[in-house]
Order: structure tokens, then sequence, then C-alpha cells
């Protein structure tokens, strides 16, 4: 699944007319560059929320085809937020299956993510960034807490199990509440990604990425 229904206020203007995945990056939406790094990994089913101008999101990527995928479509009449978005996107979607924040680049191996069956979900964490100094988690011995030593970034991307959200209920609803609680059982494994990783949230990231992808790095 590719989380894409934000409104994207902190790239304002630039998603003022135009939704935050289908902004320009050395030459393709940013949503595009996931969609290839997933079909070049063997995926062939992907959903994609999305809320604010999401009609355009569809007119753009079709029924995925193009890229030997079948894209399906959560529509939103209002971003429900990561947690229900995905809660309603779940009859669309596998058991387990993967998300990944519509609005960041990244190089990971989706295709080798796994998950115990004990566990809920498990976290690709990164090196902390300049805008996130203090991290989200800690990590030790592959397994996630809220609580420990030095803390890493939750990437944004994730593998999930549909039982995560057993209790919940339609309407908008944030994520990590969900996994906070899962952590406290022990339920939430991670890794450290290693690799291209940027949060794409404003436009001087989304400069930082054109200039990072035209100099030959990341993604082809």
């Amino acid at each position: 699944m590719l989380l894409a229904a934000g409104r994207g206020e902190r790239m304002r203007p630039l998603t003022d007319r135009v939704p935050k995945p289908l902004l320009p990056v050395a030459g393709k939406p940013l949503i595009v560059h996931h969609l290839e790094e997933l079909a070049a990994a063997g995926f062939h089913q992907v959903v994609i929320n999305h809320a604010w101008l999401g009609v355009q999101i569809e007119e753009a990527l079709g029924d995925g085809s193009r890229w030997n995928l079948e894209i399906r479509y959560s529509a939103e009449s209002e971003a429900l937020e990561t947690g229900g978005g995905i809660f309603k996107a779940l009859p669309l979607l596998s058991d387990p299956f993967i998300a990944i924040n519509g609005d960041i680049f990244v190089e990971a191996d989706f295709a080798s993510l796994s998950l115990d069956k004990s566990d809920l979900a498990h976290l690709l964490l990164v090196d902390n960034p300049s805008h996130n100094p203090d991290g989200d988690f800690h990590l030790a011995d592959g397994r996630v807490a809220e609580t420990g030593g030095d803390k890493l970034t939750f990437s944004g991307i994730a593998l999930y199990r549909k039982a995560l959200f057993a209790d919940c209920q339609p309407g908008k609803f944030p994520l990590a509440p969900l996994l906070r609680e899962a952590m406290q059982q022990h339920h939430v494994s991670g890794q450290l990604l290693k690799g291209e990783w940027i949060d794409v949230g404003t436009p001087q990231r989304l400069q930082q990425l054109e200039k990072l992808l035209m100099a030959g790095r990341g993604m082809k």
C-alpha cells in the first residue's frame, strides 16, 4: 500500500493544485519512483489511498499496467490519517502487507521483508535526519520499543498484519498509538534500513532529491 492521502501542507504552494505524490522529481512523479521499485522487486498488486486532488492520481497512474502492476484505489472524502486510511483499505490488502509513505524516496529490498508469526509489525528504521534528531523508536536485537537507549527514526515503511487493526473502527485515527501498544506487548520487530532514504516533506528536500538523482545517485 502506498499512502498518498496527505494534503502536503509543508509543500504549499506546490501542492495547491497538484497532489504531493505527483510532484515531479528527476522527470517523473514522486510516486512513480515507488511503483518502479515495487515492480522491479516482483510485486504485482498495489493499493493507493488518496484524498486531496485524488482524481489526478487515478488519472495519472491508471490501472498500473504500464508498470506491470495492478493498482487499486482507496478513495477518502477527507484524509483519514495513516491508521484510518490503512483500516479503510484493509479489504483490498493481503495479509501481511507492506505500507509505504508516498512522500519519501527510498532504495530498499522490499521483497526481503518478513514477519514472525507472533509479531504484528516489522518497521524499517533509519539514522536520524536533521529534522528529527531525537528519533522515534529504540531498536535492539531486532526488536522495536518506545523506550530504551538511543532512538532511530521510523522510515515510513513497514510490514503489517491486519490483526494490528483488529479493534479499530472506521474513521480518522493515527497509526502511532497502535504501534506503541503492540510494542508494549513485544509484538513489533524491526531493522535498520541501509540505502538512500529522504523524507520529501518540504520544497527544500524535494530540491535536494532532484539534485541527488540528477547527479546519478539513487534509483534510475
